[in-house]
């Protein structure tokens, strides 16, 4: 980490100068004792200037035992102290367990946990201004304690509004259903959006020292005013696609026909009859219904 609380930049973490709080324990609880002892020794002395010597002492030795002590902090994993000192910034305690400071700094405890933030369900127009819903799930942390407290008002609030300005964006930026082919939409690319959606929160969120985990959209739908008709588009696509693939294998299978009667010669025909024939198979392997078979007792020419 830096060495300097302040870049060009802004303010970065580094590493607050604190030492092992066993020790400073100890050392504040003799204090405190020896303060005692020295009070009771002048309480028990004859002499007047001896006495308030001894009284004075003890009493100055506890309370700057009792202040030293002030400084001790416990730091638990997944927590750490901004340390300031007079309103300026002196470092980070990481170290879990007992640390002790300079007592007259202030500090703050911040969590580095990671944390969910799951926005509500907004409502917003996609790219091809369809009105849609949807919602996202954010895993985060702070990495950088001295930026979410110096460089923002509250570092979770902005978390959270940054959040939902990005999944707005998002949203209008790409369609629900792409109408080209090879476009990216909503639905049918979850894993790029997803991936585009975590590199805005990364840029938006930055500024306050938060490091995005994960994100990933939890809800998507068409809104209800216009669920009905979409989901009528999406039913006419499916048939239209199954209709061309029927055709497409139609043809295929026709075309085969007719080379395999002309290859095994079992049959000779022109082109009245082939047209003929072709009709009848694609009647036959298009139709929704089972084929009605006619006999044709004359020629197609009576």
């Amino acid at each position: 980490m830096t060495n300097k609380a302040v870049t060009p930049e802004g303010v970065r973490e580094f590493t607050a100068h604190s030492v092992g709080g066993g020790l400073a324990l100890l050392l504040g609880l003799v204090g405190v004792v020896a303060g005692a002892g020295l009070i009771a020794g002048g309480a028990l002395a004859t002499a007047a200037a001896a006495k308030a010597a001894l009284i004075a002492g003890g009493i100055l030795l506890t309370l700057a035992s009792v202040i030293a002590m002030t400084g001790l902090n416990t730091i638990s994993p997944g927590q750490a102290r901004v340390v300031q000192l007079f309103g300026r910034y002196r470092g980070t305690i990481r170290t879990d367990g007992l640390r002790w400071v300079n007592p007259f700094t202030s500090r703050r405890m911040i969590s580095t946990r990671a944390r969910n933030h799951e926005t509500a369900v907004l409502k917003v127009n996609d790219a091809y201004g369809n009105p849609i819903e949807l919602a996202a799930v954010v895993v985060w942390r702070v990495e950088d304690t001295a930026r979410a407290v110096f460089e923002v008002e509250d570092f979770t609030e902005f978390v959270e509004t940054q959040t939902e300005a990005a999944v707005r964006h998002i949203a209008i930026e790409y369609p629900y259903d792409a109408h080209e082919e090879g476009g990216l939409s909503l639905r049918g690319n979850a894993e790029e959006i997803t991936e585009k959606l975590a590199i805005e929160l990364h840029a938006r969120v930055e500024a306050a020292g938060v490091h995005i985990i994960e994100s990933r959209f939890t809800h998507l739908a068409y809104a209800p005013e216009i669920a009905s008709a979409m989901l009528q588009r999406q039913q006419a696509g499916a048939v239209v696609a199954a209709r061309k693939q029927i055709v497409e294998g139609a043809v295929g299978m026709v075309e085969l026909a007719l080379t395999r009667l002309q290859e095994e010669d079992i049959v000779e025909l022109d082109a009245e009859r082939k047209a003929a024939m072709v009709s009848n198979l694609m009647v036959v392997l298009c139709g929704d219904r089972a084929a009605q078979p006619v006999i044709n007792a004359g020629t197609l020419y009576q």
